[in-house]
């Protein structure tokens, strides 16, 4: 797997992102445009995937759209990214956009190397994904999730679940004490997936600051009482 590395190599906020070999220069801009937005000193992590629905996919589903069915090679490839992520000193983020964002989310429910997920666009519609986690608890501090407004409106019978089940993520996540945040853009999922992905990056590092005020918040209460204040809080925050 190529790897590719932009922003300040001595940063410690790591920003771990799979993409399409083909698009490390929309990478590039990402990490610049980050650094911009946020402020901060940024070090993002390019791994290129070759195989998109090969090497995303957490196990084998037969295709959605088109011939092209989806492999199980998300194992091979998280060993790839643990594998890195070992070598480096700093705070290890991980993202990315449509199955990149799916394969995120299933990552954090497989170690606590990181410390946050940014799944933008995800595709959460895979068969069988949300069972999964209802099965398998998410393991990071925080989650942000974002979808566009126009993604389940779509003919496709198993993408246009995408809607559903993101809102029923993120209320699992809730509940289980996780800090979540879901966010709606505007267009449908192949607007803007750059600007998308960098307004995620910096929402989840403004997530994982709330995140510690919830911690000193809910310090000492039960754990049904600390998810629903989380839960009050996500839902405050939706009506801003």
């Amino acid at each position: 797997m190529e790897i590719r590395e932009y922003g300040d190599p001595a940063a410690q906020i790591v920003i771990l992102q799979p993409v399409d070999v083909r698009d490390f220069e929309m990478a590039e801009a990402e990490a610049a445009a980050l650094r911009e937005k946020t402020g901060k000193d940024i070090r993002l992590v390019a791994f290129g995937v070759e195989d998109w629905n090969r090497d995303l996919s957490p196990w084998e589903a037969p295709p959605v759209f088109g011939k092209e069915g989806f492999g199980a090679g998300a194992e091979e490839t998280l060993r790839e990214i643990l594998a890195y992520a070992d070598r480096v000193e700093g705070t290890c983020y991980i993202g990315g956009y449509s199955l990149a964002g799916l394969f995120s989310l299933w990552a954090v429910t497989g170690t606590d190397r990181f410390a946050g997920v940014a799944a933008v666009s995800p595709s959460v519609w895979f068969p069988g994904f949300y069972d999964y986690l209802e099965e398998h608890p998410v393991t990071c501090g925080a989650v942000y999730l974002s979808l566009g407004d126009r993604e389940e409106r779509t003919r496709n019978p198993v993408m246009a679940t995408v809607g559903d089940r993101i809102r029923e993520i993120c209320s699992l996540l809730r509940r289980e004490g996780v800090p979540c945040t879901l966010e709606w853009n505007e267009g449908n999922h192949f607007r803007d997936p750059d600007l998308r992905t960098v307004q995620g990056f910096a929402r989840l590092l403004d997530c994982m600051k709330g995140a510690e005020r919830m911690a000193a918040i809910t310090e000492g209460l039960s754990p049904g009482d600390a998810a629903f204040v989380d839960r009050m809080c996500g839902y405050c925050d939706g009506l801003k």
